[in-house]
């Protein structure tokens, strides 16, 4: 594997996320499996509109001293490769709509044409308090795309992991699971105005 152009796909995905408001500056993470027990994440410092390819950090399943450098998303990445052999890609992102739709509902059903394409209906994970999540998180992402025949995992009020065997395709089905999320958001303010 061509560790450099790997990361230079990171990188430019990783911008890509940041202007589309998926990343913050320091939040969100990104990640690829190079093998059975390896895998290429962010560090924790990572700017994301200035990442550069020493904020990519190697990893091993086995932990070292590298790893307290590495996001803070590591442990859960890692238990995602660990469990589910299609997962190649792995991201942890904030999309503003998606994120915000998730605090009022259960259930994202994409009523748009290329949300009904791409994604099927996706339950919305609810974490119940926030105070331990981080604690729970590295057990319970893992164990949810066990149990769900879904690669795309939406937490209320946190955020969406998603993987994939495909970078391309994991970006697609983000950027439509955010506009299907904006198209909702959309229709349902129209629909109050409508009845106001």
């Amino acid at each position: 594997m061509n560790r450099e152009y790997v990361k230079k796909k990171l990188i430019s995905l990783a911008l890509s996320f940041f202007r589309k408001d998926f990343f913050g500056i320091y939040h969100g993470s990104i990640s690829t499996k190079t093998d059975n027990s390896h895998f290429i994440i962010n560090s924790n410092e990572t700017i994301f509109d200035a990442i550069s390819e020493g904020q990519l950090i190697e990893l091993s399943y086995k932990k070292d001293y590298r790893w307290k450098d590495a996001s803070m998303d590591a442990d859960i990445h890692m238990r995602i490769y660990q469990q589910i052999s299609d997962a190649k890609y792995i991201t942890f992102t904030m999309a503003p709509f998606t994120t915000s739709y998730s605090l009022n509902h259960n259930l994202i059903l994409p009523q748009d044409y290329f949300g009904h394409q791409v994604l099927d209906k996706i339950d919305i994970y609810d974490p119940k308090q926030f105070d331990n999540w981080y604690d729970r998180a590295k057990s319970e992402i893992p164990h949810y795309f066990l149990n769900h025949q879904n690669n795309i995992m939406v937490i209320r009020g946190y955020g969406v992991y998603a993987y994939h065997r495909d970078m391309h395709e994991m970006t697609k089905q983000l950027a439509v699971l955010e506009r299907s999320c904006r198209i909702l958001m959309l229709d349902h303010n129209s629909a109050k105005l409508d009845i106001g």
